[in-house]
């Protein structure tokens, strides 16, 4: 059987008019390339977690700041006063309502605070872990 072509039916694809999709919308492949779908990523996100010693890194983009969370952030779960000194020391503040410790992240210095916050993770991750008496070689998970 001949699948020829007859004047009488119509082409749905003529020359300099874009195909429809599969759902009739009228966009041509080359417009649906040109458009963004923008995901929102979740904010904060999570950089770092040490679950057994209960460290936790992540940053918020909104906010615009870098911040360690200790635990859940209950007065239980509270550093012991050599890590509380560290991170006031690299600029970290208390901030009660989030329960966690911030350090803002300003355009100028962003890379270098980012830089900066995951050494200090790093450092206290590993002083807790001394203070607990938990393994120094604990696997940290990145998220």
């Amino acid at each position: 059987m001949s699948h020829e072509h007859t004047p009488d039916q119509e082409s749905t694809v003529t020359a300099g008019q874009p195909a429809s999709d599969a759902n009739g919308n009228g966009q041509s492949f080359a417009d649906k390339v040109g458009q963004k779908n923008r995901v929102s990523a979740p904010d904060p996100f999570g950089i770092a977690l040490d679950a057994v010693a209960g460290v936790r890194l992540f940053e918020s983009r909104q906010d615009r700041q870098m911040a360690i969370k200790f635990g859940e952030g209950r007065p239980e779960d509270k550093p012991s006063q050599a890590v509380i000194d560290k991170m006031k020391e690299a600029g970290f503040r208390w901030n009660p309502t989030d329960r966690i410790w911030a350090l803002p992240v300003r355009g100028d210095s962003a890379a270098a605070a980012r830089i900066d916050a995951e050494k200090l993770y790093q450092e206290v991750r590993q002083m807790i872990r001394a203070e607990k008496g938990i393994d120094q070689d604990g696997q940290e998970i990145p998220f």
